[in-house]
Order: C-alpha cells, then structure tokens, then sequence
C-alpha cells in the first residue's frame, strides 16, 4: 500500500438516510435541486440519499446508497455561491460550452462540464471517479472509498510510498494531456483522493488541449504536483514533470 488513511466516525444511522420523503419535509435544497435529487430518486439511481462527504464554496458532495448496496458520490452545485462569476476564463475558448448571462445558467454550465470532463478522462483510463448521470447543477458519479467511508484527500493521508503516488499522479496526468485532450487546471493534493491508485477529482474547469490558456494551466498543475511531493521529501521539479506529460 502506497498510502494510509483513517476512517472517519460514521454518523448515527438516523442521521444517514434521506429520502425523497424527507428530503421534501426539510427542505435540505432549493425546490429546482430538490427535484433534480427526487428525479435520480424516482429512476433508481439511487435508493437513499445519505449523508456529506465534503463540502466547498462551490459544491457539496453526498454519499448516496445504490439499490445493489454499493454507494454512489452526488456533487451538488450550489446556486447561490458567488464563486462562479469568476469561472468564465475556463468556459471561454471552449468550444463544447457558452458563457451563461445567469448565475443560475452558468451553475447549470459548470456541472454539465464537470460530466463531460470526467466522461472524457474516465473513458482513457485516468482515475477518476465514474459519471453515472447529470442534471441540471447535480453530477453523480461512482463512490470512492472503502466500507461505505470516502477516502481523505490526498493532502490527509499518510504516504507510505510517495514516489509510486507521484508515478501515478503523473501517469494520470500524461494521459489527460496525450489521450483525453485535456489539462486538469486545478490539479492539487486536495483535488486528489488518497485512494490506492489515487483518484483525480473535481473536473468542472478541466479545459481542452487546444484552450489558449490550458499550457498556463498545466504549467500551474505541475508546479502544484512538484510542491506537494518536494514537501514529502521527493526532489521532483515542475520541469521533470511537464517533459514527462508533454
């Protein structure tokens, strides 16, 4: 194992489930997400929505349980974040996707590339988590973790073996770049869970190969990645990794 974790203390069974029952009669989300979650609900995508995993300025992550037992991660998109007035650089250029007058719209925007994004990655093998669906401001997407616990960022856990992660988080890298098309542009230990292989998370403002800023981005990705690894005790450089994924 390259990696260790710890497992965080389960919440209290009545704490866990939510139904589309009760999900109406606390009224956890605004009307339109409510019936995006009751939506996937109704179609058995999923069984119950449980409880979060992590929580952002721009999104909340909840783990939600599968009709066949396993678990499911939905990244809800929060529309009333101001974070997303400032996404425009990662839209632009983008030919898949147009820049939304509404705060609304661009909420809306930024899910469906967060999808596409990780469809792009998952389908040439990075490790990534596997989108299941998307509407609207929520994605849904396979669970990572272990016994029904998500595993910790990469920022928390424990490296056994720093430098087989920083292979695997190279590799991954390589193929975004050669094989997807694709630069991460926010690639960082705490956009990395600290699975074993690791898994690259948070896709929404991946941008095309072809993006006028995506070599910035990627030059940003790589020096990100050599400072977390020099911090644990690796003398990689953003240099050695950039020839690496180029």
């Amino acid at each position: 194992m390259a990696l260790r974790w710890s497992k965080k203390k389960r919440p209290a069974f009545e704490d866990k489930q939510v139904t589309s029952r009760n999900l109406i009669a606390h009224r956890v989300f605004d009307d339109k997400t409510l019936r995006v979650l009751v939506h996937f609900l109704d179609k058995g995508l999923f069984k119950s929505f449980d409880y979060p995993i992590s929580s952002g300025k721009e999104s909340i992550v909840f783990r939600a349980t599968q009709a066949d037992g396993g678990y499911a991660a939905v990244k809800v998109f929060k529309y009333e974040t101001s974070a997303f007035r400032k996404f425009g650089e990662y839209i632009e250029g983008d030919p898949r996707f147009e820049i939304k007058n509404t705060l609304r719209a661009r909420v809306h925007v930024w899910a469906q590339k967060e999808y596409a994004n990780l469809k792009a990655a998952f389908a040439v093998g990075v490790n990534v988590p596997e989108p299941l669906a998307f509407k609207d401001n929520v994605v849904v997407m396979r669970f990572i973790g272990e016994d029904g616990i998500a595993y910790p960022l990469l920022e928390q856990a424990t490296l056994d073996n720093p430098q087989a992660v920083l292979d695997s988080v190279v590799g991954d890298m390589r193929k975004t770049y050669r094989d997807a098309k694709l630069v991460h542009a926010d690639l960082s230990g705490f956009n990395v869970l600290g699975s074993t292989p690791p898994v690259l998370i948070d896709w929404a403002q991946a941008v095309l190969r072809r993006h006028p800023r995506s070599e910035e981005f990627l030059l940003r990705d790589a020096h990100n990645v050599a400072r977390f690894f020099q911090r644990r005790g690796l003398g990689v450089t953003e240099e050695q990794i950039l020839k690496q994924v180029q």
